[in-house]
């Protein structure tokens, strides 16, 4: 096939161009992913916390990235989603409370008061649960570190007070994370 003496088309271009065209977007991740690792601020537990304990968990909802430690001293970094203002978002010491796989969601008295048209409630599972596959329950009331189906929402104010992981990652620290680990939001 040809469309010009000077544009000729032969196999061996068109696998080269497969091949650009296979590798290319796999090349845009990672530097995506370089980029976006490389703005977050990464946080010493020592600065925030006295011992390990069962583990720590530190949020910055400004860099927009958790940072979990085991207890044996193991951190790992994960990118978030935080709270759309300053108004929804919590910030100080709390801990993990209560751990569900599933979890159900309801919207909370002001969240029904902004959105009335929300559902009352979505069950574990469902496709539109904002909770997504893990929830770590913390000791303030209504405030979750959570995975979500929505993966845009990473990376951005979107949430209405909670803090949000891809699901894949939120099933990690959900299996690390014992009840009791301390968090700090900030």
């Amino acid at each position: 096939m040809t469309t010009s003496r000077n544009n000729k088309i032969n196999r061996r271009s068109l696998l080269g161009y497969a091949a650009v065209a296979w590798v290319a977007p796999s090349v845009v991740r990672a530097e995506t992913i370089r980029r976006n690792m490389s703005s977050f601020r990464v946080h010493d537990w020592q600065d925030h916390f006295d011992t390990l304990g069962k583990g720590i968990i530190i949020s910055d909802t400004v860099t927009m990235a958790l940072q979990h430690w085991t207890a044996d001293g193991e951190m790992r970094i994960y990118p978030t989603s935080v709270p759309l203002t300053d108004e929804l978002t919590k910030r100080g010491y709390t801990e993990v409370v209560e751990k569900r796989k599933n979890p159900s969601w309801a919207p909370t008295p002001s969240m029904r008061e902004r959105n009335p048209e929300w559902p009352a409630r979505i069950e574990g599972g469902d496709p539109d649960n904002p909770l997504g596959t893990r929830a770590l329950y913390l000791s303030w009331q209504y405030y979750r570190i959570h995975g979500t189906q929505d993966t845009r929402k990473i990376g951005r104010r979107s949430s209405n007070g909670c803090i949000g992981l891809f699901n894949e990652q939120i099933e990690e620290v959900y299996e690390r994370a014992p009840v009791g680990t301390q968090v700090k939001l900030i």
